[in-house]
């Protein structure tokens, strides 16, 4: 389990397809502090780690994980959103996030408000009904609110600490984003399934 607050920006160093996709990634994290077989989400995607070293840690991702998600897009040089597992007593700064991936988003229009900046994002239509003003979701592993919807298409405003943090300073209209509905939409619209 994840907050969706992102506490690093990694880069890909390497991918190599071995069956599944290898990819290393260089991180600012204490490496000596991860296990192997724990759990790092990468631009929101729950990955395991499954070698270490002094500043990159190597993750396998299943094909079903690459059919999922934006990594069919990833290459070498591109910086990812990380976000290390939850910990029983640390801060909830954002919303639970499982890393578990339900589909891509697409960003549609930026605009820039002021310092903040607007991204206009087109939903899947299967995951379109989840998503509602002052909810949230989860865009490459980052906790955000959303603030219209119209139809598929909603929006999201970046604070100039937001796009400082994470990858959301690079955003350009047309990239392929991965989204995770916030888990209590999906048991809410699925209890309503059974009371109608």
């Amino acid at each position: 389990m994840f907050t969706g607050i992102v506490t690093d920006i990694g880069e890909i160093r390497e991918l190599e397809q071995r069956g599944d996709l290898r990819a290393r990634i260089a991180t600012n994290y204490a490496t000596a502090s991860i296990d192997i077989g724990a759990s790092i989400a990468c631009d929101g995607v729950c990955l395991t780690v499954i070698s270490l070293g002094p500043n990159w840690f190597d993750v396998e991702v299943s094909a079903e994980s690459v059919s999922k998600t934006n990594i069919s897009g990833w290459s070498v040089g591109k910086r990812l959103n990380l976000e290390r597992a939850l910990k029983v007593g640390d801060e909830l700064g954002g919303h639970i996030v499982s890393g578990h991936v339900d589909g891509v988003a697409r960003v549609v229009a930026i605009t820039q408000e002021g310092d903040s900046t607007r991204v206009s994002l087109l939903a899947p239509d299967d995951l379109a009904r989840y998503i509602a003003p002052k909810g949230s979701v989860a865009l490459n592993g980052t906790s955000l609110t959303v603030n219209e919807v119209e139809g598929a298409t909603f929006g999201i405003n970046f604070i100039p600490h937001t796009k400082a943090v994470t990858t959301w300073g690079d955003v350009k209209e047309g990239d392929a984003v991965n989204l995770e509905i916030d888990t209590l939409a999906r048991y809410v619209a699925r209890l309503g399934e059974y009371a109608a």
